[in-house]
């Protein structure tokens, strides 16, 4: 398991300095007593459910009155429905938080209008993330596309889950912005039968948008037998195991190309984000972000995640923020031609 830390590593002793006394005292007094509900959007046993635990374990040694924290499953409309709550129904006192899907931040960029999303992401304190993702594009390389310049001189097709998936919003992208000739076979159960249609050769490539443990214990066997290999990385980053890898911001030229890979990864970044509702009085929302800061560099917290197969690449909640900020002041017209790909 790779981790990345944070650019200025903190200690304990640091975090709970930074408070001013009188604020220490009060966040303390204040959850002396009392229990935290972090409520996830996932299922239970999933990869986000999974997170939402580890945290929920190792979180509170480090909030001033050490709080017992649960854990709560509120799945549903792909993290929308727990969104909605934690924005207008849970309590703003700093007992609550969330733990949502990675593409919940940008879901009214992309649909402004929606009346099924009732929150402004701008608006949630964001406690940062435990892990960022960078997708793939798998490829068998009997199809004849054998590297990126590939893509725009054959067609191949595509395994995705449905239309508003990663497995299908990157392929469309790929076609629009860099003019790859990829035909998304939309349908399939998940990214486990979207495999086992690249496998049997159903199809010749499926583009994922995270690259979980599971995923790569399913592929790298295919992989050393020269069946499949990684063509593109779909993420702000290459992935440490594949440095030679391009990502597709490095492959369009174009200024707005670039621009609207750079919007979509946002939810790369974001991966396994945490939050609070709007309006947590700021003593308690600064204490829950530096401890969710902290407990990311627990050692056993560390060692528990490299035991269950979980990887931590950590991103600070003011990273969210900024990036957030930064997709919500896109020029409209740039907006627009996004929301067209997308939707």
């Amino acid at each position: 398991m790779t981790t990345r830390w944070f650019a200025a590593p903190l200690c304990l002793a640091a975090c709970i300095a930074s408070l001013p006394a009188t604020a220490q005292n009060a966040v303390r007094d204040f959850y002396a007593g009392k229990k935290l509900t972090l409520i996830t959007s996932a299922s239970s046993g999933g990869g986000y459910d999974q997170y939402a635990r580890l945290l929920a374990q190792h979180m509170p040694k480090y909030i001033a009155g050490n709080p017992p924290m649960i854990v709560q499953n509120m799945p549903g409309a792909e993290g929308i429905k727990a969104a909605n709550y934690l924005a207008n129904v849970s309590a703003r006192d700093g007992t609550i938080l969330g733990g949502l899907q990675r593409n919940t931040g940008l879901a009214r960029f992309y649909q402004p209008q929606g009346s099924t999303i009732q929150f402004d992401a701008q608006k949630f304190t964001w406690l940062g993330s435990m892990q960022q993702e960078v997708g793939f594009l798998l490829v068998r390389p009997a199809s004849g596309v054998t590297d990126a310049a590939g893509l725009k001189t054959k067609g191949i097709t595509a395994s995705s889950t449905s239309r508003n998936s990663p497995s299908s919003i990157y392929p469309r992208m790929l076609n629009d912005l860099f003019g790859a000739k990829i035909r998304v076979i939309e349908g399939y159960g998940g990214s486990q039968e979207s495999l086992l249609a690249l496998e049997r050769g159903e199809v010749d490539s499926h583009v994922s948008g995270g690259t979980s443990a599971a995923f790569r214990a399913r592929y790298r066997p295919w992989e050393k037998q020269g069946l499949v290999k990684v063509l593109l990385q779909l993420g702000m980053e290459r992935d440490r195991e594949y440095p030679d890898i391009p990502t597709a911001l490095e492959i369009v030229t174009d200024p707005d190309a670039k621009r609207i890979f750079e919007i979509a990864f946002v939810e790369q970044v974001m991966g396994r984000p945490f939050m609070l509702p709007p309006e947590v009085p700021r003593e308690r929302s600064d204490a829950l972000r530096k401890a969710f800061d902290m407990a990311l560099q627990d050692k056993d917290l560390i060692e528990e995640a490299d035991k269950r197969g979980v990887e931590l690449d950590p991103v600070s909640g003011a990273r969210i923020a900024e990036l957030l900020d930064t997709v919500y002041s896109t020029p409209p017209a740039l907006a627009e031609r996004i929301r067209q790909i997308v939707k």
